[in-house]
């Protein structure tokens, strides 16, 4: 994957939380998630200082809150808070060097692909936890998750064991597309509902 490649799989994966955020309907910010501790406001919360960390660390700064303890920012307007964020990340990444190599991410110093796909992964990730726990029909594209496998082939298993911030891999059924497969290896059932049935 290029760099250019990189930032385009970001920009989609922000595209698509913003249109999953923009569809939340106002009764359905407490209902309960994938994430099986945070509701709906507490994953776009995580989502978005995750967000924000990887826009900040490119300057050497960092978010006021622990995207695991969450702050609640989204007390006003919750689709222009995070369209704020993610404009200041892409900002971010545009603004870096087309042949940058390393770049600085909250995992650590990554080749700006990955970087930007590890960004990617974590905001088309909770896009798609949001748009189930809300019943939206938003699915997470198979051609977009092929950009984030990069990042998830590198980091998941890694992040897994050191921090326990995935569940455990799920088991992939032979009808499952790119995207289903993904969601299950980081540890989501991709028919997830929040009646469980």
């Amino acid at each position: 994957m290029t760099n250019i490649q990189g930032i385009e799989v970001l920009t989609r994966s922000h595209d698509y939380l913003r249109e999953v955020t923009a569809a939340v309907p106002g009764s359905a910010w407490s209902a309960p998630t994938p994430c099986s501790e945070w509701t709906v406001r507490q994953v776009l919360n995580h989502a978005r200082i995750d967000q924000q960390a990887y826009g900040l660390v490119l300057t050497g700064d960092r978010p006021d809150s622990d995207p695991f303890h969450p702050e609640d920012g989204l007390a006003g307007d919750p689709v222009a808070e995070l369209d704020k964020v993610l404009r200041a990340v892409a900002d971010a990444y545009t603004a870096l060097p087309a042949d940058a190599d390393q770049v600085p991410t909250p995992l650590g110093p990554m080749p700006l692909a990955l970087a930007a796909a590890t960004a990617a992964m974590d905001a088309a990730v909770h896009a798609w936890d949001i748009a189930v726990a809300t019943g939206q029909n938003r699915p997470l594209a198979p051609e977009l998750a092929d950009g984030i496998w990069p990042a998830a082939d590198r980091l998941v298993d890694q992040l897994r064991d050191a921090y326990r911030v995935f569940a455990p891999a799920r088991e992939v059924r032979p009808e499952y597309d790119r995207a289903e497969t993904l969601l299950a290896f980081l540890g989501r059932d991709p028919h997830w509902t929040a009646s469980g049935s």
